[in-house]
């Protein structure tokens, strides 16, 4: 066992292969979250709040059947290559040019008037990005177990692809906030359509190549069962999963956390109308989130993932609190607002920084659990569930804040072609309370699941020596299959 523990499969070049595809990942999902694309939708395609809303609360339900299955389609893939690998190599092309056709409806929707036939483009578009990105995603994550056995080895890779994607993901936003600026600015004589255009081409070509790297030179080192598991089966091992299932609680109950993204990118495009001032605001928080890496480890040994996860929730949810009071009266005042939102950032990136690492990596000991039960080992499907709640996380993030947008007073009518914002007496100040106070009050909801999570010290400690010991017994025992059948005639 001591020598199991001392090996390392996975070195610095696929470590690194798998970061920068992560980044790609990134740079490519940035502009379609939450916030940007509610605001993509409204201000830029110009499609009534109401259509919007409700596209992306469909199609959070419609992920619910879909991811599952999705899932379970890789973790029946058997081939030469893995089960993993084979999809991470051939969906790239078609993710990057279903990139180009969601943002670029704008442009190529420009002479219809009809705002049924803009829906309908906005629906199709979305909705087949959405499944090409979960063929891309589900693979990609569970790759992050099945690259090694060895809990070193996964948080190596875990640690290289949050950090790097972490800087090409702010390479993304830097990118289309500048730009945005720079033409509602009158700096760059196009219009937000053709802003969108581009940055939709470039993800496709720059995100989506780093993305084919984990295709490329990752590898499955985690033995799989030859038998394919069924579909039905892979739902029967997940419902038995109880530690998978209370993560999957704790995304459920901090889901509406998510409003924080939305009402970010509206307060800086209509409260203080300078969207490029997010990325000062990001500068000491990314300082600090990338000051973090080197602590993890001594982090981890001080507490256990489960104690990380409750400090993450409680911690948020008291610097939303401070941070909501201190700018109540200032919220547009620039000068206050900034660093009362610099401290806000640097407190969630310490926080995320750890967890986006834990929380891969506790999906990955759920994984670990249910081979030690069943024998099977079910990435996809794992994987899928919980990609499944953080794309649920996102739509109906983005619907339930697209819907209370006009509630709040806050609606878009067209003067000169461009979407301009017409707003109420008090919609500044309930944007500011739903960026800064109430997503991080909703958050905290997520940490009641772990109170009961127990996948942690001498137990999992335990799982994985038994796994070990399995692993070796099934590599030797299809070893002595292989020789009996080169002796048959």
């Amino acid at each position: 066992m001591s020598g199991i523990k001392e090996k390392h499969y996975v070195g610095y070049g696929e470590a690194l292969a798998y970061g920068f595809a992560a980044g790609g990942k990134s740079f490519v999902t940035t502009p379609t979250q939450s916030g940007y694309l509610s605001l993509f939708y409204t201000k830029v395609f110009g499609l009534p709040t109401g259509a919007v809303s409700f596209m992306m609360l469909l199609s959070g339900l419609w992920d619910a059947v879909n991811d599952p299955m999705i899932g379970s389609l890789v973790d029946k893939t058997r081939t030469g290559y893995g089960k993993l690998r084979p999809w991470l190599i051939v969906t790239p092309l078609p993710f990057a040019v279903l990139t180009v056709l969601l943002f670029g409806g704008p442009t190529f929707m420009k002479g219809v008037s009809s705002a049924g036939v803009k829906i309908a483009y906005m629906y199709v578009s979305y909705v087949l990005w959405e499944l090409c990105f979960t063929f891309a995603d589900v693979p990609f994550n569970g790759m992050t177990t099945a690259v090694s056995p060895l809990p070193q080895d996964r948080t190596r890779i875990i640690s290289f692809s949050t950090f790097i994607s972490g800087i090409v993901a702010g390479a993304s936003q830097t990118l289309l906030l500048s730009l945005m600026d720079m033409s509602q600015k009158g700096v760059w004589n196009v219009g937000l359509s053709t802003v969108f255009l581009l940055i939709g081409v470039i993800s496709a070509v720059f995100g989506g190549g780093l993305f084919s790297l984990a295709g490329i030179f990752t590898k499955e080192r985690v033995v799989q069962s030859a038998r394919q598991p069924g579909i039905v089966e892979g739902f029967r091992v997940l419902i038995r999963n109880k530690p998978l299932l209370l993560i999957v609680l704790s995304n459920m109950l901090s889901s509406a956390g998510g409003l924080y993204n939305v009402f970010t990118t509206y307060y800086f495009a209509e409260v203080v109308q300078l969207n490029s001032l997010k990325l000062l605001i990001d500068i000491p928080g990314g300082a600090v989130g990338i000051g973090t890496y080197p602590f993890v480890p001594a982090i981890k040994r001080r507490f256990d993932n489960k104690q990380l996860m409750i400090i993450h929730f409680i911690s948020k949810a008291a610097i939303g609190v401070i941070c909501f009071f201190a700018g109540a009266r200032h919220y547009a005042n620039k000068f206050v607002a900034v660093p009362i939102l610099m401290l806000l950032n640097i407190v969630i990136s310490i926080v995320h920084t750890v967890r986006n690492i834990i929380s891969t990596e506790m999906i990955g000991d759920t994984i670990d659990y249910m081979e030690l039960k069943t024998g099977e080992r079910n990435e996809g499907v794992s994987f899928a569930v919980s990609s499944f709640f953080g794309k649920l996380t996102s739509s109906v993030s983005t619907s339930i804040a697209t819907a209370v947008l006009p509630r709040i007073g806050l609606t878009y009518r067209t003067v000169n072609g461009e979407q301009v914002a017409v707003k109420g007496e008090k919609t500044d100040f309930y944007i500011w309370m739903f960026y800064v106070l109430v997503p991080q009050l909703l958050n905290a909801l997520g940490v009641i699941p772990f109170f009961w999570y127990n996948l942690t010290g001498k137990r999992l400690a335990d799982i994985r020596a038994q796994l070990a010991e399995r692993r070796k017994q099934m590599i030797a025992d299809r070893e002595d299959t292989e020789v009996e059948n080169e002796k048959m005639p």
